[in-house]
């Protein structure tokens, strides 16, 4: 068998690899967010793959959920003493990773190419793969101003509420090489627990992925990321008030509307109701053994 994921960072990357330990080495790609992309110092920074990268290598920092494992930060340190940008935390060993592929980009390489050799590197049984080789990037309108998604995130700490969000290229970018051969090959397209207007919402703007989606002949299972009505981190909860009206598994679906068969939804948040058939589940992904067991009911739905 084989699946496919779109995931963003965080909860998606905690869930691809629960995926990972569930099923047979090969068995799984990712396709994931390239939205949240940034220059920081020059760098090619790409933050939904590299936590991606880092959790299905054993690599990425538990306790903050994001960046490696170990980590220092002599080299922003330094940045910013000699006036340089810091706001963006880069650690020493994150920044060998984004050396590497900003040589290679720079060099004219496709981040599709780039990804799938850091992947081989880390040794992973798993495909990673961008959405698009193309530039797309996330933008969030507030009544502040329209801000680039790194900006408002991270620079700002997302205190301004959305009105709505851009994926600028979007209109023009093409799936990447390999994206659409695995969506035609799966044996079910699954979406990770990840924010859909901020981490899945950038790859599904991708003309050609949500076509693929819409016309699908297998099943298209998401995992809700809400547990009891709130984001487990992120402003995932206010955005949905906002802009869907509420944060029910209604609501949820709603963000994905005509893409899904079935949501995943906690224990806290049953019982609902929604235009797809839920399944409940613990999706509290506390430790690996949690987001295994979560990724297990998920197969379950996906090939039932």
């Amino acid at each position: 068998m084989k699946f496919v994921l779109l995931s963003g960072g965080g909860g998606g990357a905690r869930f691809a690899r629960g995926l990972q330990d569930a099923l047979e080495p090969g068995e799984l790609t990712v396709v994931g967010n390239v939205g949240d992309d940034v220059e920081v110092l020059g760098m090619h920074v790409s933050p939904d793959l590299d936590s991606l990268l880092y959790a299905l290598a054993g690599l990425l920092d538990e306790e903050r959920g994001w960046g490696r494992a170990g980590e220092t930060w002599n080299a922003l340190s330094a940045a910013g003493a000699w006036g340089g940008e810091d706001w963006f935390r880069l650690g020493d060993l994150d920044l060998g990773l984004h050396l590497v592929r900003t040589r290679a980009l720079r060099e004219g390489r496709a981040l599709s190419e780039v990804t799938a050799e850091l992947a081989e590197q880390a040794g992973l049984p798993t495909r990673i793969l961008p959405a698009t080789d193309d530039r797309l990037r996330t933008h969030l309108v507030t009544p502040a101003g329209t801000f680039p998604f790194q900006e408002w995130f991270v620079g700002r700490a997302h205190r301004d509420e959305v009105d709505d969000v851009v994926y600028e290229g979007a209109e023009a970018a093409s799936a990447a090489p390999g994206v659409l051969e695995a969506l035609r090959e799966t044996t079910a397209i699954l979406l990770a627990p990840s924010n859909p207007y901020l981490s899945l919402g950038p790859i599904l703007a991708v003309r050609a992925i949500r076509e693929a989606l819409a016309s699908r002949h297998v099943r298209c299972v998401a995992v809700s990321p809400l547990v009891g009505g709130r984001a487990v981190t992120g402003p995932l909860d206010r955005m949905l008030l906002r802009m869907a009206g509420g944060t029910t598994p209604a609501h949820v679906v709603s963000c994905h509307e005509g893409l899904l068969d079935a949501l995943v939804i906690d224990e806290t948040d049953a019982p609902a109701e929604a235009p797809v058939e839920l399944v409940v589940a613990s999706t509290l992904m506390r430790d690996r053994e949690a987001a295994r067991r979560l990724a297990e009911r998920v197969l379950e739905a996906a090939c039932a």
